[in-house]
């Protein structure tokens, strides 16, 4: 089994041979732009990754890879023009660097490029590859309007908050596991599990994420640290907070995510709280059981321990990062 580096270099050769410029240059500059500043790389790493556990060639996974990476970032401009988001790992956003009316033509463009990648596929795995991908496509736009309908709500639950990032999240990285399975013919007991540890694994990435926005270092984080708290989102930090804090946070949490207050003071009163009602701590524990959740689908899967050993090592290292 390849290790890690070998995934992403072989996925960053085919993407830089499919990213080039191309006319309209106002329309295809901003996807080069944001398809060039890089991100983990998390969803196709794990596409050539399971298509290579189960025995296929690597090869036949990049288009797929690619189709998932292309839409991931088709989802991140839309959500930056939606949060008014100033940055993306450590750059302008696509409608700050151009603007709004770019960034919304050139993100359509780019979920129609993730389509046209799957027609390089034969008509039976097109078929399946396609089905799996609209399903989550649309899923993503559920959760994404789920998190939008959650800024103004007071009343949302921890169950409604862990369905809105399994959609927005973590059908993605699940969807990216499922198509390395298909693309190297495992049995469809093999790719549900690969579904299904996808998801718990992509349930943990997002409650790492927003405590990473809560509690990250800007400088390795990539993005500006406390957004969503600017934004009033009702993430599970606040959700927790709100279950586990007295009376007086709760008023002191509603009043604070009643407004947007771009200013550190309200950052820093949001972030104690959260610190001392035990959020923190409840937070870094979900994380840490959806993970071990995910473990244990592994370890049913029909794989070898080497490869086991190695896509554990890689879900730990995705928990524990710092950016």
């Amino acid at each position: 089994m390849k290790a890690i580096e070998e995934y992403h270099s072989h996925f960053l050769d085919y993407l830089a041979n499919y990213n080039k410029s191309r006319n309209p240059r106002n329309l295809y500059d901003p996807v080069k732009y944001i398809l060039d500043i890089g991100g983990k790389r998390l969803r196709p790493i794990l596409t050539l990754m399971m298509t290579d556990c189960f025995g296929g060639h690597i090869s036949k996974a990049l288009d797929a890879a690619l189709a998932i990476e292309v839409f991931h970032n088709f989802s991140l401009v839309h959500d930056d023009i939606m949060d008014n988001a100033p940055l993306r790992r450590s750059k302008k956003t696509v409608h700050e660097k151009w603007d709004l009316n770019t960034g919304i033509l050139s993100g359509d463009a780019m979920l129609i490029m993730a389509y046209k990648l799957f027609e390089s596929y034969d008509d039976s795995k097109f078929k399946k590859l396609s089905t799996l991908f609209s399903k989550t496509a649309l899923e993503v736009c559920e959760g994404q309007q789920y998190d939008i309908d959650f800024e103004s709500r007071v009343d949302v639950s921890m169950d409604e908050y862990i369905k809105m990032i399994k959609y927005k999240t973590a059908a993605l990285v699940a969807s990216a596991m499922q198509m390395g399975a298909i693309i190297a013919d495992a049995s469809i007991e093999n790719q549900e599990k690969c579904f299904r540890f996808g998801e718990n694994l992509g349930i943990a990435f997002q409650l790492q994420d927003d405590y990473l926005d809560a509690f990250g270092d800007p400088k390795s984080f990539g993005k500006q640290v406390g957004g969503d708290i600017i934004e009033n989102k009702k993430t599970y930090l606040f959700l927790k907070a709100m279950d586990l804090g007295s009376e007086q946070d709760k008023l002191i949490l509603n009043d604070l995510y009643m407004r947007k207050i771009e200013n550190k003071g309200k950052i820093s009163k949001v972030l104690e709280i959260f610190e001392r009602t035990g959020a923190a701590k409840s937070t870094r524990q979900i994380i840490h059981d959806y993970t071990e959740n995910a473990f244990l689908i592994l370890d049913s899967m029909e794989i070898n321990n080497t490869k086991k050993e190695l896509i554990r090592v890689f879900g730990t290292e995705l928990m524990t990062r710092t950016s």
